[in-house]
């Protein structure tokens, strides 16, 4: 590491990233800095580039550090961009494209620390196919009075389904509020595919635990529920991947879990303080989930089984055109309010 009062280099994987501003505080509640975030990442380095290595990566950018305001920056810089940067093009729903950061090693994460990025947010497409997902990702999201042990129990509820149809999930704390659960999967099936599955899925869980857990889109129909988001398989959709820190004073990760601890985990243990000396202990409890890519096929043929009852799609986002099938997308009560 070499560097001055404004500028830090950091050594990694052969190449020599700046750091600017290494000092500035980034997480308000430890006092962890901009230095205290691109070390965190050099520390899970090897599991955290699992989750973006060659993905096309969305950058979000917090300049004012973790409580301060942020935005969204899908196209990569020209101006100051190093000559090994690695990029890929993406396209979206409304037709335009993009040329996105597509980390290959650390230390183009730490190119988008230096660029204020906190949390990294890849497609579940690699650079090679961006139109076949090889990754199904379930999103608990608990809504407004729902106990953080609601969203354990949908959890392992999930965990059965995605068993029962011949997959093997990997669950993380989301960092925020929820659980994430990817999947890996054979890249033969496109985004439509994938979020047919992930609705089926999400729907089976709904059916076992109706009153704990929701597929309804539409807010006002959740009630205090954990809702399962099935929309994040949609194009253009993406989460925080693992070892990600999250934007909160805490600087709570985005952690991997293994089954037996989803019960008691607990959000507020795993920080960027405690996670490095977690994952020299563990390890990445994620490596192995590029060891088998499973067939959509057992998801899908639960699709076909609601579709043949009657249960049609759901509501898409609202960057996307009208899809085909898909049931009116307005909020119930002001559909209400026009008959």
């Amino acid at each position: 590491m070499a560097g001055d009062k404004d500028v830090v280099e950091l050594e990694v994987d052969g190449r020599a990233v700046r750091i600017t501003h290494p000092d500035r505080v980034v997480f308000s509640a430890r006092g962890e800095t901009k230095l205290d975030l691109a070390n965190y990442y050099v520390a899970v380095g090897e599991g955290a580039l699992r989750g973006v290595r060659e993905r096309p990566t969305v950058m979000k950018r917090y300049p004012q550090g973790a409580e301060g305001e942020f935005f969204y920056q899908k196209r990569v810089p020209v101006k100051g961009r190093p000559p090994w940067l690695e990029t890929c093009t993406v396209s979206f729903p409304s037709g335009r494209s993009a040329e996105e950061l597509c980390p290959i090693d650390v230390a183009h994460i730490l190119w988008a620390v230096n660029m204020n990025c906190l949390d990294l947010n890849p497609w579940p497409v690699r650079r090679h196919d961006v139109d076949h997902p090889d990754e199904l990702r379930v999103d608990l999201d608990p809504q407004p009075g729902v106990a953080w042990s609601s969203v354990r129990a949908v959890a392992l509820v999930v965990r059965d389904v995605l068993e029962e149809h011949g997959m093997v999930g990997y669950p993380k704390t989301s960092g925020s509020r929820g659980i994430h659960i990817n999947v890996r999967v054979q890249p033969e099936w496109g985004f439509l595919e994938v979020r047919r599955a992930a609705l089926a899925m999400a729907r089976e869980v709904e059916r076992r635990m109706p009153h704990v857990a929701t597929t309804k889109w539409w807010k006002e129909e959740r009630g205090e529920r954990v809702f399962i988001d099935y929309n994040q398989n949609a194009r253009d959709r993406t989460v925080a991947s693992a070892y990600s820190v999250r934007a909160n004073a805490e600087a709570r990760v985005s952690c991997p879990i293994a089954w037996d601890e989803v019960p008691d985990v607990e959000m507020g243990e795993l920080t960027i303080a405690t996670v490095p000396a977690r994952y020299a202990r563990l390890g990445d409890l994620h490596a192995p989930i590029d060891d088998v890519a499973y067939s959509l096929e057992p998801l899908l043929e639960l699709s076909r089984r609601d579709e043949a009852e009657g249960l049609g799609d759901a509501p898409w986002p609202p960057n996307f055109p009208k899809m085909e099938g898909e049931p009116k997308r307005v909020q119930p009560s002001r559909a209400r309010d026009d008959t």
